[in-house]
């Protein structure tokens, strides 16, 4: 079944603002706190808008607990993997590889089958996105190493916080509910792990990250809001294909903006990724 087009508008935009948030980590100094900043701003909202939502039925909060905890693993692991990566090598690779994992968990947890067209579609466009990592270079160095590991741990955990947000707004109820919930619940353990890792520096550490960080928080909400209800109306595989296009965003930024090398068979490989993403909204 392929995305309606009004879908695939919503989950190409959400795709662009995700690259940009991501941007403003990478290029943000003290990453941890810009990360903290921008899952912290959509929290205020949420928690304020769920007195007026309907609740989240029972069976939908396994799978909200179970986002939570991956998403605090995931920001672990993408900070490190950007600690010692480049965007433009450590976004794709993390995104490449969800597009490929969420369709077999899809397959293996939700039920949802795949037609052969629309495999081959998830397997270009995880071919594509990872080929965008590919480095001219003969050796790659321990800290490329660790930021290559550390990246393919971040795509593990990507594809695991999908997949239970996909289940779980669909057993929820409301979408938006589940949404506030994810939104609110998210940024608790990331607020109390920063607060004390920054303790008796907070001030100076969250002060010059707030107008940017209040930017992207606005942006990552909106782009993950976007996602997990197109999850809730449309198959997840094909929903997170599209959105993963957002590594031609990211590199595009990391060129353009970060300053990051690319070259033409980066160009290459976005088209690559590109024609996944038609194959596998024809091939149903």
């Amino acid at each position: 079944m392929s995305l309606d087009p009004g879908v695939l508008l919503l989950v190409l935009a959400a795709a662009l603002m995700h690259a940009t948030w991501n941007a403003l980590i990478k290029s943000g100094g003290d990453r941890l706190v810009m990360t903290t900043v921008i899952m912290l701003i959509p929290s205020v909202p949420s928690g304020i808008a769920l007195f007026f939502l309907p609740t989240v039925l029972s069976e939908a909060w396994p799978f909200l607990v179970l986002s939570v905890a991956t998403h605090f693993a995931y920001y672990a692991v993408l900070l490190n993997a950007y600690q010692h990566g480049d965007l433009s090598q450590v976004y794709p690779i993390a995104r490449g590889c969800a597009p490929a994992l969420v369709g077999i968990g899809a397959w293996i947890f939700a039920a949802e089958s795949l037609t052969t067209i629309e495999i081959i579609g998830v397997l270009v466009v995880s071919g594509g996105i990872l080929s965008l990592a590919w480095r001219r270079r003969g050796r790659t160095g321990p800290g490329e190493m660790k930021a290559i590991g550390f990246a393919l741990l971040t795509a593990l955990t990507i594809a695991i916080y999908l997949l239970a947000d996909g289940m779980g707004v669909r057993r929820s109820g409301n979408a938006l509910t589940y949404i506030c919930w994810l939104m609110l619940l998210d940024a608790m353990p990331l607020l109390a792990f920063t607060l004390w890792r920054r303790r008796g520096r907070i001030r100076e550490s969250f002060a010059p990250r707030l107008r940017l960080g209040a930017f992207g928080g606005v942006i990552a909400a909106i782009s993950y809001g976007i996602t997990i209800w197109a999850m809730g109306v449309a198959p997840m595989a094909h929903v997170v294909a599209v959105r993963e296009t957002s590594v031609i965003f990211g590199a595009a930024i990391g060129t353009l903006i970060l300053k990051e090398p690319f070259g033409r068979y980066r160009i290459a490989a976005a088209a690559v990724v590109a024609s996944g993403a038609v194959l596998l909204n024809l091939g149903g």
